[in-house]
């Protein structure tokens, strides 16, 4: 079952989300919401899977408050302003709905969002992170992840071969999606894979070409791990 919010400034416009989502078994809409402030409570105490977000609202764009989530939440935009649906899709959206929309053209949009939340959900053992960057959903195998180290509202995804993800997300939320059995906070600013560990000496963890110090929040922490 996906787990749904929808915000939008016309109580009109939530009611024929909502009526469309309740003929569909797999969309439960939790709430609705005309305000964006109010929306956003909402999501720290209560995460959903997808939001059915209006663009042109009185305080924020959709398309700015969508940026402000940290979360990989699927969107599906509603708007009735096609000039906005590039912009839409930059942000990596699920599917953008253009006012007045159909139920048939409803159900597109959101099976498009259950083949989503399906391809992030298909192993009942975890194994990869699913990240939003560069306008893309991206699958990143935890064996492929070097080093993850936050630099002020992002965080680089160092990968094997060199290569990196730079995504907007906090230490935080990263933290909550790594399995504690592979993954351990060492610094304010690192995370990293407990397999990788190479060397440990002077409160310095080297891990292939990185050399990653050991933060004062963390060093009994790490010396009890790794006695």
């Amino acid at each position: 079952m996906i787990r749904a919010i929808a915000i939008d400034d016309e109580p009109l416009a939530l009611q024929i989300i909502n009526y469309f989502c309740e003929q569909i078994d797999y969309v439960s809409l939790d709430k609705t919401f005309t305000q964006q402030n109010e929306a956003l409570k909402h999501l720290n105490k209560y995460p959903v899977d997808l939001i059915f977000l209006d663009i042109q609202m009185p305080n924020k764009n959709g398309i700015d408050f969508y940026k402000l989530l940290e979360s990989d939440v699927m969107v599906i935009f509603t708007t009735a302003h096609s000039e906005f649906a590039v912009e839409g899709f930059n942000v990596n959206a699920t599917d953008y709905l253009l006012k007045p929309f159909s139920f048939e053209r409803f159900e597109v949009a959101v099976q498009k969002a259950r083949n989503e939340y399906q391809f992030k959900n298909n192993n009942s053992v975890q194994t990869h992170l699913m990240i939003r960057a560069d306008y893309k959903l991206h699958r990143i195998e935890f064996e492929d992840i070097v080093l993850l180290e936050g630099l002020d509202d992002y965080l680089q995804i160092h990968l094997k071969n060199k290569t990196k993800i730079v995504a907007r997300i906090s230490m935080k939320s990263i933290l909550e999606k790594l399995p504690s059995t592979k993954f351990i906070r060492v610094h304010r600013s690192y995370i990293i894979p407990i397999a990788k560990v190479k060397t440990i000496q002077n409160r310095v963890i080297q891990i292939d070409d990185f050399s990653v110090p050991i933060g004062d929040t963390y060093k009994d922490e790490i010396s009890k791990f790794f006695q």
